[in-house]
C-alpha cells in the first residue's frame, strides 16, 4: 500500500451517497486480491468509506475493524439500506463509543463518525465476528460466510443422493468445505478444484481441507479461467444473492461455467431452492439434466455434458 493510498473502502458503496477516491483501497473479502481489513495494521488509514453487510454479527465485527484500522481522528462513513442494517449504525457506533452525525438518503442510513479515542469497545465485537470451529459441523468457518454456522439443509441433500465420484471435479461455490469433505472422502477422487468468492471462506476451508487432491482457489467463477477444462464432475449449491437482493442470474453463470468445464460426458450434480428456475437452463446447456430428487424445499439436478 503506497504512502497516498489512504483511504479504505469497503464493499461497494453507492457513487451518490459516498465520495470515495479512486486510490482508495478496497478490504471486502467478496472481491477477490483485496487485502484483508483484519490483518491491517492498527492507525494505518486516514479515512474508510464502507457499505456494511446486513448480518448483525458480520456487520458489528467489520465495523470495528475498521475503527481500529484507522488514525486518531480518522474518518468513517459507513452506510447500509434502512432495512439491512442501516436503522441500526446509529446505536452500534454509540456502543463504539463513536460521536458521528446521521443522515438518510435513498432508503439508506448514513453515519460519518471519527475514531474514538478509547478502542476497548471494539474488542468485544471483533471477537465476535472471528473466525471460529462450529460445533455441528466441525468444520471451521466465520460470521459472514454463507451457512456460517450450520449445515445449508440443499447442500445435506445432495449428499444424501450424490453417487460416487470419480476422475478430476470441482466443487464451485465451495463455502467452507462441507461438500469438497464428503467428495474426497470417495478414493477414486483423483483432484478437486474448489472456488469460492469469499476469502474468508476460502481461508477457512484451507484448515478445514487438507487433503493433498484438494486445491482451493479465491476467485470469482463468473470469470473465465477459474478451473480447468476437461473436468469429470462437478458439484454446487450455488448462490442466488447478491448484495442481499435475489440475482437469479449468479446461478445460471455457475451452470455455464460448468458446461464450459466439463468434458463431454462429465456430470453436474446441483441442488438449488425449489422456486429458482434452472430447468430451461441446464437443457439449453447439457445432452441430458434429471431432476433427481425435490423436499424440504430444494432439488437436486444431474446433468451430464
Amino acid at each position: 500500500m503506497t504512502q497516498e493510498a489512504t483511504t479504505g473502502v469497503y464493499g461497494n458503496p453507492p457513487a451518490e451517497l459516498a465520495d470515495v477516491p479512486r486510490d482508495a483501497v478496497q478490504f471486502s473479502p467478496l472481491l477477490p486480491g483485496s487485502p484483508a481489513l483484519e490483518r491491517q495494521a492498527e492507525g494505518s488509514l486516514a479515512a474508510m468509506v464502507m457499505l456494511v453487510p446486513p448480518g448483525t454479527i458480520e456487520r458489528r465485527h467489520d465495523i470495528a475493524q475498521a475503527l481500529r484500522v484507522l488514525q486518531p481522528g480518522g474518518q468513517l462513513t459507513v452506510m447500509a439500506p434502512k432495512d439491512k442494517g442501516g436503522s441500526r449504525l446509529a446505536k452500534e457506533l454509540k456502543a463504539f463509543g463513536c460521536e458521528f452525525e446521521e443522515t438518510a438518503l435513498r432508503h439508506h442510513r448514513i453515519c460519518v463518525s471519527t475514531r474514538p479515542t478509547d478502542l476497548s469497545a471494539l474488542q468485544a465485537a471483533i471477537d465476535d465476528g472471528a473466525p471460529r470451529q462450529v460445533e455441528e459441523t466441525g468444520l471451521w468457518s466465520q460470521p459472514g460466510v454463507f451457512s456460517w454456522n450450520r449445515v445449508d439443509p440443499g447442500s445435506a441433500l445432495l449428499l444424501k443422493h450424490l453417487p460416487q465420484l470419480s476422475g478430476r471435479g470441482a466443487d464451485l461455490g465451495c463455502g467452507v468445505g462441507y461438500l469438497a469433505r464428503a467428495v474426497l472422502a470417495m478414493p477414486t477422487v483423483e483432484a478437486l478444484h474448489m472456488v469460492d468468492i469469499d476469502r474468508r471462506a476460502v481461508e477457512a476451508a484451507a484448515k478445514n481441507i487438507t487433503d493433498p487432491r484438494a486445491s482451493i482457489h479465491w476467485a470469482d467463477v463468473r470469470k473465465a479461467g477459474t478451473i480447468p477444462e476437461g473436468l469429470d464432475f462437478i458439484v454446487m449449491n450455488p448462490p442466488f444473492h447478491d448484495g442481499g437482493a435475489e440475482d437469479r442470474s449468479l446461478g445460471q453463470s455457475f451452470v455455464r461455467r460448468a458446461a464450459e468445464s466439463l468434458r463431454k460426458g462429465g456430470r453436474l450434480w446441483l441442488t438449488a431452492n425449489r422456486h429458482l428456475p434452472y430447468e430451461d437452463h441446464l437443457k439449453d446447456l447439457f445432452a441430458r439434466a434429471v431432476l433427481i430428487v425435490e423436499a424440504d424445499g430444494f432439488k437436486v439436478y444431474e446433468a451430464r455434458k
